[in-house]
């Protein structure tokens, strides 16, 4: 069934206070509502409504098994849904929050099993975007939100993106412009012995290790082949995907450039190809190949899920891309490159 879908421009900056009240109303009835964060676009439902909850997933087409972040505005917030929360959750908020770090803390009865997939376990976050955190403290409840995409293509950093994904599915989408991180949060696991985080993101593991030394990087968050996590959205199934092949080549920056120009070259003569080139200041010149290029970490993690919808939008079939170091934001980005390739090759 169609609805009217509302769209609420705002200034990021200074979002109107009416608008954002209209959309808080919305969520308290029940309602879903799409807002920007400083990461991604989220798809947001009043956290302690499991049939607004179970909304998100219908709407997304997304896995039941795969828990959602809770966002909230304040500590207090925290202690409502979390059963305890220890010392070290308390150390990385006072260096991380509000931003873009998610903890899996055990959670309270009054957060419903839709929302963290059955486990006891619960995701939660406090995002920095003014318009995130004001729709979180003028809603008065902590708001559930995956990002707002179809499950298992691109997340959305713009509106735009959101409108091409739910328009005339959800009752509202607020249009805070471009987000400015890119990539979804970086997501830790708190609930074991040793702190291990589980999904890379805008808060690196070189960050997280100088507030907590015992911090564990988990495989999956290498996004390795056989490496699930039940607790971390994200990390259970092929996520971020273009329609077009994704073809991920690695291996050394120059020898993967290589190869992926190269192959690109050869799909060329019968598909309609995009190369994409990553972390090099050089842009090849391919006849009837749509060549994109990015230098900087930040920059590709900025704009590496708009790029992957505008190659869809131009009807690519395949996109070649190389692989990058996984120092610092680089983990973050391969972890999203590898969740959406169809095929990865060493060379």
């Amino acid at each position: 069934m169609v609805m009217k879908t509302l769209i609420l421009k705002v200034n990021p900056n200074r979002p109107a206070l009416s608008k954002i009240r209209l959309a808080a109303k919305l969520l308290e009835e029940g309602k879903l509502v799409a807002f920007p964060t400083e990461t991604v676009y989220g798809l947001g439902a009043n956290a302690f409504d499991e049939r607004a909850v179970k909304k998100i997933f219908e709407a997304k087409g997304r896995p039941l098994d795969n828990p959602i972040i809770v966002h909230i505005y304040s500590i207090e917030q925290l202690y409502e849904i979390a059963k305890k929360v220890p010392k070290r959750a308390l150390m990385l908020a006072k260096s991380f929050w509000p931003g873009p770090l998610t903890m899996i803390l055990r959670k309270k009865a009054c957060i419903p099993d839709a929302v963290t997939a059955g486990l006891d376990t619960i995701a939660i976050r406090m995002p920095s975007h003014k318009v995130a955190r004001l729709l979180c403290k003028e809603a008065k409840l902590p708001i559930a939100a995956p990002s707002a995409n179809l499950s298992g293509r691109p997340s959305p950093t713009n509106a735009k993106h959101v409108i091409e994904d739910f328009k005339g599915k959800i009752a509202c989408i607020i249009d805070g412009g471009n987000t400015n991180i890119g990539l979804e949060s970086t997501v830790v696991d708190l609930t074991a012995k040793r702190a291990t985080l589980l999904r890379p993101g805008g808060i690196t593991a070189e960050q997280l290790s100088k507030v907590l030394s015992e911090l564990k990087v988990h495989e999956v968050a290498r996004a390795d082949k056989n490496a699930r996590v039940a607790k971390s959205p994200g990390t259970k199934y092929r996520h971020y995907a273009p329609k077009a092949k994704l073809i991920l080549v690695e291996g050394a920056k120059e020898k993967a450039i290589e190869k992926a120009t190269e192959l690109a070259k050869r799909f060329a003569e019968k598909k309609k190809v995009a190369l994409l080139i990553l972390a090099s200041k050089k842009k090849p010149r391919l006849k009837g190949v749509i060549v994109k290029r990015l230098y900087q970490k930040s920059s590709i993690a900025k704009r590496l899920f708009a790029l992957l919808r505008e190659l869809d939008s131009k009807n690519v079939d395949i996109i070649i891309v190389n692989a990058i170091d996984e120092k610092e934001l680089g983990l973050a980005i391969m972890n999203r490159l590898r969740r959406a390739s169809s095929e990865r090759l060493k060379v």
